[in-house]
């Protein structure tokens, strides 16, 4: 039981490599290198800007007191897309790429909720205070002695 991570490990990385011989064969080492090196530059940009896109849709649902549960869903998506594309591989590549699909992370999203019933009560500091007193003062700590 404690060999299964090291043989999926080790089955990813014959993978991984079989998959490189395999485009090495067709376009030459140089250039596969050169286009695994390409994707992680193209997929981190890629990452950052839907991160802060998301990022952006999130802060309007927070200003206008909605619960931003799907964009955090999403961006657990973006941050495992990240993760992938950084990894050198064609095949991490290629999946990472899919996690980068919005209909992707629509369905991501769709079956994270539905299988996982997330309640969420949000609210926002600022109307948090606009409905109580607010009393300021002065105090002193006093010891038991």
């Amino acid at each position: 039981m404690r060999f299964i991570g090291f043989i999926v490990f080790f089955i990813y990385v014959y993978c991984e490599v079989s998959c490189f011989i395999a485009v090495a064969n067709i376009i030459g080492v140089f250039l596969a290198l050169i286009c695994i090196i390409a994707t992680s530059i193209l997929g981190f940009s890629l990452v950052k800007t839907q991160g802060l896109k998301n990022l952006s849709i999130m802060q309007q649902k927070i200003a206008n007191n909605q619960s931003p549960k799907n964009e955090l869903i999403k961006s657990v998506a973006l941050l495992f897309a990240g993760f992938f594309l950084l990894i050198p591989g064609f095949l991490t590549d290629i999946l990472g790429a899919i996690l980068l699909i919005p209909n992707v992370q629509e369905h991501i999203v769709k079956f994270i909720v539905r299988k996982i019933p997330i309640k969420s009560t949000f609210s926002s500091s600022q109307t948090h205070y606009q409905n109580e007193d607010i009393i300021e003062g002065e105090f002193k700590r006093k010891n038991d002695e």
